[in-house]
């Protein structure tokens, strides 16, 4: 059996959902401004903030282990374990912003990732205790133990972003599996004045926007957890043009360009080139996100 089969088993216990859903809940009523969670998103990287942190964090532990092997060098480990548990503190902020917009079954892998994390965190911090009294050894010991459950939840949290693609761009395959030739699509006239539309170009699916003689084209499928587009609403975009709203976490792309204007997600929308010829709408993916569609 493999060992993401029993993670899976995890993903589906709905009675973790018990613990899980107040959680969420209590994230949306602390995260309350729009651009502290764009920041913990990572919005301004253009990718995840949280994985980034957990480099800092784990890899400071996992330093500190190293040199807890010989008793000459557990002074720089105590201070590796002090800068693991420091920065852990943006890292978990910005992992609870991720998990408050996550699947059911991302959130219930999520809530023993952070149990298991919180279980690390108190295991150095007895480390750190130890070593305040002079009992290096029994120091150490805290700090293998604590890495080593640490060493479990970091393997759920790469279970999650890799086997359940959270944090992933689920956008990326428009430009290499969208059409790049001229695509028609029907009758410009067919188009709702105003309104988000779908449209199939090749094998993919297509946002399409007509406001009079301008056309607007994204990527249906939202690069945050893959929501239909079209089902979303426009909006102004703070100043930046007009916006279309993921339906189902609230992230907004500008359509003009594609990028993202608020989070969760990171990453922004491929856009598809738009011309109308003899009245009828032809679409071609630009292979770039990020930029305007022409």
């Amino acid at each position: 059996m493999r060992p993401f089969d029993d993670i899976d088993r995890l993903a589906d216990a709905e009675v973790l959902d018990k613990v899980a859903a107040p959680l969420r809940d209590a994230v949306h009523k602390v995260l309350t401004r729009q651009d502290v969670k764009d920041a913990l998103h990572g919005v301004w990287m253009g990718h995840p903030l949280h994985p980034v942190l957990a480099q800092l964090t784990i890899g400071s532990f996992a330093s500190a282990g190293i040199l807890d092997v010989s008793p000459r060098t557990r002074r720089p480990a105590t201070a590796l374990i002090l800068v693991g548990l420091v920065s852990a503190v943006p890292t978990a902020a910005a992992g609870w912003a991720d998990y408050a917009d996550g699947h059911e079954e991302q959130q219930r892998v999520g809530v023993v990732h952070a149990a298991a994390n919180g279980a690390m965190l108190a295991g150095y911090a007895a480390s750190l205790a130890a070593r305040a009294r002079g009992r290096g050894f029994r120091g150490a010991l805290w700090g293998w133990a604590a890495l080593a459950v640490g060493t479990v939840g970091a393997s759920l949290g790469g279970h999650m972003a890799y086997h359940q693609a959270m944090g992933a761009n689920h956008a990326e395959g428009y430009p290499h599996i969208g059409p790049g030739d001229w695509t028609d699509v029907g009758p410009v006239t067919d188009l709702p004045e105003g309104e988000p539309a779908r449209r199939i170009v090749g094998d993919v699916g297509v946002l399409v926007v007509k406001r009079g003689e301008q056309v607007h084209a994204l990527a249906d499928r939202c690069a945050h957890a893959s929501a239909p587009l079209h089902e979303g609403d426009l909006v102004d975009g703070d100043g930046r043009g007009e916006c279309v709203v993921c339906p189902w976490h609230g992230s907004v792309f500008r359509l003009d360009t594609g990028s993202v204007v608020h989070g969760p997600a990171t990453a922004p929308q491929p856009t598809f080139r738009t011309r109308v010829r003899d009245g009828r709408l032809e679409l071609a993916v630009t292979g770039h996100a990020g930029v305007p569609a022409s």
